[in-house]
């Protein structure tokens, strides 16, 4: 596996990495801890050395799976881990943002122990919270790198004003957002943003929560736990319409000798240098697909007929219902 190298923060990871939200939350019902274990060690087998999680994940048990599956592979691998929300300890109840210092703190030192790491290797802000100034949420993460808590900051669905404002306290190693063939929306300000400050990318839900991969069409069926089933983009009509955009890539597949999985994050590696995906699955096949992208080479003609052939779709809902929507971008 290729190595990339996060913005200017000297951070190097695998080319892709892997998402492990849907292990435990999100996909429908929690994956089998054996078995997502021996995923997580087949990534580090093919050479994965960057892994995502969140303390909101389950909500804590996607940290406590990830920490025991990479414990074997400590100072190999980067975990990154995120803080944000309000979560009770007992009950899991999330009540909304909250980075207040104190509580980002008590956050860090909570996924430390369940990661069973002395120093968190990347701790983003999952979402900006309104109430608490940046410059305060920077300072906080700031305190906790120097005292060795903390590797590196990072931040998720931020706006590019306020990755400016926060990068002038802590320098941001990376900024994690949806970005896809069907999410492009980071392209207007966040990239110039974070190429001029020398800041990372990492695309979460890169196959479009699974769509991109041209295995959902209108008649899929979701787990009543899954998260598909309240988002506008996979309403019957809005899937059956978005369709096209998997047809492109399937197009673009077959000249490569590729699925259409890989020809999405082939793309996304192919925008910058400094951009890295986290795919996300349950599956060993799924997981060596994904994979099988960063061996995909899309020459400047193929760049080029993707995107006047994505120019021609317009993609159908929104990415979230209005109450998620609200907390991105600001």
């Amino acid at each position: 596996m290729q190595k990339r190298t996060l913005g200017r923060s000297g951070l190097e990871v695998s080319a892709l990495g892997l998402g492990c939200m849907g292990m435990s939350f999100g996909y429908g019902p929690p994956g089998d801890p054996a078995e997502m274990t021996a995923l997580i060690h087949a990534a580090v087998e093919a050479g994965v050395t960057f892994f995502d999680t969140a303390e909101v994940y389950g909500p804590f048990t996607n940290e406590v799976l990830v920490g025991r599956a990479l414990a074997p592979f400590r100072g190999q691998v980067v975990i990154a881990t995120k803080f944000g929300f309000q979560i009770d300890p007992v009950t899991g109840q999330n009540s909304g943002l909250c980075s207040r210092p104190e509580h980002i703190r008590e956050v860090a030192e909570a996924s430390l122990k369940r990661l069973g790491v002395d120093s968190l290797d990347l701790f983003y802000q999952h979402r900006v919270d309104p109430a608490v100034p940046i410059e305060d949420v920077a300072g906080a993460v700031r305190d906790l790198i120097q005292a060795g808590k903390v590797r590196h900051f990072g931040m998720s669905e931020a706006a590019a004003r306020t990755i400016r404002r926060a990068h002038a306290v802590q320098p941001v190693t990376a900024v994690q957002s949806e970005y896809s063939l069907w999410t492009r929306g980071p392209e207007q300000e966040v990239l110039p943003t974070l190429e001029e400050l020398g800041i990372g990318f990492v695309p979460y839900s890169p196959l479009g929560k699974g769509f991109l991969t041209g295995k959902i069409d209108e008649s899929e069926s979701f787990a009543s736990t899954d998260l598909r089933n309240i988002l506008p983009r996979f309403t019957p009509e809005a899937r059956q319409a978005n369709r096209a955009l998997v047809e492109l890539m399937a197009g673009i597949g077959q000249r490569k000798q590729a699925t259409p999985a890989q020809i999405a994050l082939a793309w996304l590696l192919a925008q910058k240098p400094w951009i890295v995906p986290i795919p996300g699955t349950t599956k060993l096949t799924r997981l060596e697909e994904n994979l099988g992208a960063a061996a995909v080479e899309l020459t400047t003609a193929d760049l080029r007929d993707i995107a006047q052939a994505a120019a021609q779709v317009t993609v159908q809902g929104a990415r979230y219902p209005e109450r998620l929507e609200q907390m991105t971008g600001r």
